[in-house]
């Protein structure tokens, strides 16, 4: 009977997890053998963000493989830390306990990892039951800030290297603050690190894959950060597993060696490794359907995180006749949204409502956050403080920075250089009208100090028609309202950390919209909010 059940499972699995067509670089899943004796299967996740519940997949079918005779590796390329309620309140330590009870194996980090702070991912990592590999982040001695690679070797004697590549682009979407100390290599160095972890593995292993964080997102292109940079630039790898830009692929543009599962287990990767050759069979993606076999020790787990967090944060507080954009693009990292205008009049408020100390009147006073940082959409109906902590899990507080007129154009400028392309400092704004003319090129200037971006060379794209009704004056000074994350520089906001002066509020961000919810709003969150309000005007 047991037998004739995995078989049955083989075949629905086979069956129903078929991968939809991404652009060129997705394929289909081939008919396998209901038998995989003297197969070593790989199973990868990517961009998990909090979605506790999926990792019963793929604990479910790392039994269901073993079961079939293969020997399972279970692996993760980052951005496991953060993403929904059930992780951001724990600061990451809800993610490692319950991969720690799916039987992870080896993970890399993402940027999402450090942003409770280095300090809280050493923590959270001395609970890991899992191998963590990276080897492109160095600390002030120069030494990696855990191991660059492991090799695996299986009972079949195969031996497997992996090393993991973080990307350069934590330094600026991770609170500079709670990072410093840490170097993290970009561009040309890069890709030297990744070589030397090559030329070192094929001395002890069979097999090469790179446990990547870079993604193929077009924001990381001009520093050359992408993942198929780094294969442009290398050789001897046998396979990329990737992740970051959430994209679906099983080989990049250009018929690279990558391989990445979109986000929150909508697929689980596969890559079957065959023993006797001692070489990658195939790698594929599985969709995760009702048919996918689930572990009950993990759901056990997960459900007991999920339940304490929604008891705690999912009493109903406010109601919305709207639904607030979560989307990325086009949404928060595009263009002018609805929830942006949301958050940013709520921490105008924040701060605005009592003397804070302000040095400047009120009509020199706006609000900016990036566009980034807004991780999910209210919908319309009860809103408890989950939602809210689920749109900012960051745990940022709002912040106020002294800026002339000219230096809050330069930031304007640098965070929509590529717009229309999506940008996670998009700036959603409160407080001032501003234009942006994506006709014009944006020129590119130096690289701000210890990031991947650029200041602008002149002002050509942003003008700033007006602030709170009044002329905008390049020379006079302006209180920003923001987030600690871009105050400290974080995104493109470089030119904040070097602001004249800049004091933290101690105001939560989530804390601060639940307050003007209710105080101003009502406790609804009514017509005002049905659609943008024309801050922003996009040529």
């Amino acid at each position: 009977m047991k037998k004739l059940l995995a078989k049955l499972l083989a075949i629905v699995l086979v069956i129903a997890l078929a991968v939809p067509g991404v652009g060129a670089s997705a394929k289909s899943i081939k008919v396998g053998k209901a038998d995989y004796t003297g197969k070593t299967i790989i199973l990868h996740s990517n961009d998990v963000h909090g979605a506790l519940d999926g990792y019963t997949y793929i604990a479910g079918m790392k039994s269901y493989y073993e079961s079939l005779g293969a020997e399972v590796i279970l692996v993760d390329c980052g951005d496991f830390s953060q993403g929904t309620t059930y992780v951001s309140i724990s600061k990451g330590k809800n993610a490692v306990t319950v991969m720690n009870k799916a039987g992870y194996d080896i993970a890399t980090l993402g940027n999402h990892e450090f942003d409770y702070g280095w300090a809280q991912l050493k923590k959270n990592l001395k609970k890991a039951k899992f191998k963590v590999v990276c080897a492109d982040v160095f600390d002030a001695n120069g030494k990696t800030i855990y191991d660059a690679n492991t090799v695996w070797t299986t009972k079949s004697g195969v031996k497997i290297g992996f090393f993991g590549l973080e990307t350069p682009e934590t330094q600026t979407k991770v609170n500079p603050g709670l990072i410093q100390g840490l170097k993290f290599v970009q561009g040309e160095e890069m890709y030297k690190v990744a070589q030397a972890q090559v030329d070192e593995l094929k001395e002890k292993s069979d097999i090469i894959i790179c446990l990547a964080h870079l993604g193929v997102d077009d924001e990381s292109k001009a520093a050359g950060n992408r993942s198929i940079d780094m294969v442009a630039n290398t050789t001897g790898i046998d396979l990329v597993l990737d992740g970051h830009s959430h994209t679906v692929m099983t080989a990049g543009d250009g018929g690279e060696s990558i391989q990445s599962t979109g986000t929150k287990f909508a697929y689980v990767g596969r890559v079957i490794i065959d023993d006797a050759t001692k070489a990658i069979e195939s790698h594929d993606l599985i969709p995760v359907t009702e048919f996918t076999p689930v572990s009950k020790a993990v759901t056990k787990t997960a459900n007991k995180v999920i339940k304490k967090i929604d008891t705690t944060y999912g009493a109903t507080f406010a109601k919305s006749e709207v639904e607030l954009n979560g989307d990325k693009a086009p949404g928060n990292r595009t263009e002018e949204t609805n929830n942006g205008d949301l958050i940013t009049d709520a921490i105008l408020w924040s701060v605005s409502k009592v003397d804070n100390g302000i040095t400047v009147d009120k009509d020199h006073i706006v609000a900016i956050t990036n566009g980034g940082g807004i991780r999910a959409k209210i919908a319309a109906g009860d809103i408890s403080m989950k939602d809210i902590n689920t749109v900012l899990p960051f745990g940022n507080t709002v912040a106020v920075v002294y800026v002339k007129g000219s230096e809050l154009l330069e930031a304007l400028e640098a965070s929509t250089y590529c717009t229309p392309e999506a940008i996670g400092g998009f700036p959603q704004i409160a407080g001032m009208k501003i234009t942006l003319d994506t006709t014009k090129e944006f020129a590119q200037g130096d690289q701000y100090p210890e990031s991947t971006y650029y200041a602008p060379k002149k002002i050509q794209r942003v003008t700033i028609d007006e602030i709170n009704g009044k002329k905008f004056k390049a020379d006079d000074v302006y209180a920003v309202v923001t987030n600690n994350f871009c105050a400290a520089g974080g995104d493109t906001y470089y030119v904040f950390k070097n602001a004249s002066s800049q004091f933290d509020t101690g105001i939560v961000m989530d804390e601060a919209v639940v307050e003007y919810i209710q105080t101003v709003l009502g406790g609804v969150i009514g017509s005002k909010y049905a659609a943008p309000q024309v801050r922003i005007t996009i040529k």
